[in-house]
């Protein structure tokens, strides 16, 4: 038996603990390894003689479109993958190959598009987003070199859902630890070495990015995979596509409302603060994504179990499956809350050491994570939801948190208090409000969609 069959008839039969385990540790290694491309970078840059904390600034304005562009790869790989996986399932892998011809396909085209586009709109979008006179070269400089490599982005991380999708966990992590090692590799160099700063950081991760994106693309169209990329499937079937689409709405949503809620707090706090509050933001949600990579790893790692068996109609293992990840989410979840809580100062001194930033981060951070325990139990349903293929439950979940909640909330606090910290307070608020729902609406779909089966 084959090594992609292995995976498969592991999906359906081994043990639930040992088989979460197996699949869910390479997804969280992939998950942390995937945050050092941005987190090395704003280490290496906050650390800059000099300029360190203007160019960490310069650096964190363009987060929005950076998670644009990452959005983009999750509407077609995350939104395939799990189709991919439910018809791998009931037995149809020509189906899957046909779903996975039609993702790489998308990925090409939206990585054309979105070159072209920021490439035009990148000065203007950057003001937008918060930068201001003493940070836009700096940002300017990063976005240019990295909008380059828009490509390599949108293969390495869409199509490496695919590997995950067939039960190849490993492959799947090896796709990303190569291109991360060599970003920590040349980060040094390029920065330090040949003096090139912000723009040496932005070459070695569309560098990095290309070694991860063809070694995804070669382990995909060889024998190794159990879905192989065939050129008779990568002409777009719009039938196809748009199951891609309704599933893949909520990931690319998730996603994009990121730089959405960038926009909205870089905004606020260069109004109510200025450059230093703005600084906070960066640094935070370097911290945040070293939170919610590793929960993002593990649903990842664990939403092939549900989606095959509930493929195969095997409704009793996907309960099983879904009540051992909500216990592993929270568990992570809440023992982040408390590190948070314990050592603000210390984990803003990873990304920066000016005194007056790491002051404000202690200060602000309690408060801008306080509703992070919670965030285990949305993110366990809402994978759950997507894991069945339920597409209009997922965009709303998706909306929930940040377009609904998050992004009014940040507005109007600051202006109800009259104060910079209503900025802050708006984030855990959220996060409470949107778990809870999430949590309440799979309670009371779940017997509808994993009926008991004698």
């Amino acid at each position: 038996m084959s090594q992609s069959h292995r995976s498969e008839e592991a999906l359906a039969n081994a043990p639930v603990g040992p088989l979460m385990v197996k699949l869910a540790l390479p997804a969280v290694a992939a998950q942390l390894i995937n945050v050092l491309y941005n987190i090395v970078d704003r280490i290496y840059i906050g650390h800059i003689p000099e300029v360190g904390r203007t160019a960490l600034t310069g650096l964190g304005v363009t987060f929005p479109i950076l998670m644009l562009i990452s959005a983009f790869t999750a509407f077609a790989g995350m939104g395939g993958a799990p189709l991919a996986s439910i018809r791998l399932g009931a037995g149809d892998r020509e189906g899957a190959e046909k779903i996975l011809g039609n993702s790489t396909t998308l990925l090409l085209i939206l990585a054309a598009v979105l070159t072209a586009v920021f490439s035009v709109i990148k000065r203007p979008s950057l003001m937008a987003f918060g930068a201001s006179e003493a940070t836009i070269g700096y940002a300017l400089d990063y976005i240019s070199i990295y909008l380059a490599g828009t490509v390599f982005v949108q293969l390495a991380l869409g199509l490496n859902a695919y590997i995950t999708a067939q039960g190849q966990a490993l492959v799947a992590m090896f796709s990303v630890l190569i291109g991360a090692v060599l970003n920590i590799i040349l980060d040094p160099v390029f920065i330090f070495t040949l003096r090139m700063g912000v723009k040496g950081a932005a070459l070695a991760t569309i560098i990095s990015q290309g070694v991860s994106a063809c070694w995804v693309v070669g382990f995909l169209s060889s024998r190794r995979s159990g879905l192989r990329i065939r050129w008779k499937n990568m002409g777009l079937d719009w039938s196809e596509v748009s199951k891609i689409a309704a599933l893949g709405v909520a990931p690319f949503i998730m996603q994009s409302t990121e730089s959405l809620v960038t926009v909205v707090l870089n905004s606020g706090l260069q109004f109510y603060g200025g450059d230093l509050y703005v600084g906070t933001v960066t640094v935070m949600q370097s911290v945040m994504q070293m939170v919610v990579m590793p929960v993002q790893g593990i649903v990842q790692g664990v939403q092939p179990i549900m989606s095959y068996n509930f493929g195969a109609g095997n409704y009793r293992r996907v309960r099983q499956v879904f009540r051992l990840l909500l216990r592993v989410t929270l568990t992570v979840t809440i023992t982040a809350c408390l590190v948070v809580l314990l050592l603000p100062e210390q984990l803003a001194l990873i990304f920066n050491d000016n005194q007056e930033l790491v002051s404000l981060v202690g200060k602000v951070m309690p408060i801008f994570f306080g509703g992070i325990w919670a965030f285990g139990a949305q993110m366990a349903c809402q994978s759950a939801f997507m894991a069945m293929g339920q597409a209009k439950t997922s965009l709303f979940l998706a909306l929930l948190r940040k377009v609904i909640l998050l992004v009014p909330l940040a507005i109007l606090l600051p202006m109800i208090f009259q104060n910079v910290m209503g900025i802050y307070v708006a984030e855990p608020v959220a996060d409470i409000l949107a778990s809870a729902t999430t949590l309440t609406l799979f309670l009371h779909k779940r017997k509808s969609l994993l009926p008991e089966v004698p």
